[in-house]
C-alpha cells in the first residue's frame, strides 16, 4: 500500500494537456521513468500558467518557485503513449499553494499517476518569499484557501 495518498477534489482542474511518452523517457524497467515523469509535470505546469497569463518570472522579478513535489504511481506507462496532464490548484495561502496534477492514459483514461507540487512566490533579487499577487489569486476564484 502507498505510504502516500493524494485526494483530490474534482472541482479544483482548470486545464487539460496531453504530452506524449518518449522514447528516451523509458528506463530499464521498459517504463516511463521517474525523472521524465517530473518533467512532463514541469512542462504541464509551465503550459498551464502560460494558458492563464501568469509569467515565470514578471517584469518585478517576481515569478513562482517549486517547494516540493509528491507523486504517487497507479500505473505504468510506456513509449508512445499519450497521457493526459489535469492541472489544477487548491490550498493557496498568501504566499502560494499547491498545484496538482492527475495523469491519465488518453486511450482508455487509466489513471498512471497523481502529483501535488506546492509552490510560492518568490522575488528573485531580494531572495524572499513574496505575497501571491492579487491578479494571480482573481484568476482562480473557486480555489480553496487557507490563510
Amino acid at each position: 500500500m502507498a505510504r502516500l495518498q493524494l485526494d483530490f477534489p474534482e472541482n479544483q482542474f482548470y486545464f487539460t494537456t496531453q504530452l506524449t511518452v518518449r522514447i528516451t523517457d523509458i528506463n530499464s524497467g521498459r517504463h516511463l521513468a521517474n525523472d521524465s515523469m517530473i518533467s512532463m509535470i514541469s512542462e504541464a505546469r509551465a503550459r498551464f500558467l502560460y494558458q492563464f497569463g501568469i509569467e515565470e518570472v514578471s517584469e518585478q522579478d517576481t515569478g513562482i518557485i517549486v517547494t516540493d513535489l509528491a507523486t504517487t504511481y497507479k500505473r505504468e506507462a510506456f513509449a508512445r503513449d499519450r497521457l493526459v496532464f489535469e492541472v489544477g490548484l487548491m490550498d493557496l495561502n498568501k504566499y502560494g499553494g499547491d498545484i496538482i496534477f492527475r495523469i491519465t492514459k488518453a486511450v482508455g483514461g487509466e489513471l498512471v499517476a497523481l502529483a501535488k507540487s506546492g509552490f510560492v512566490f518568490y522575488h528573485f533579487s531580494t531572495k524572499q518569499v513574496a505575497l501571491m499577487p492579487d491578479d494571480f489569486r482573481i484568476r482562480f476564484p473557486g480555489v480553496n484557501s487557507i490563510d
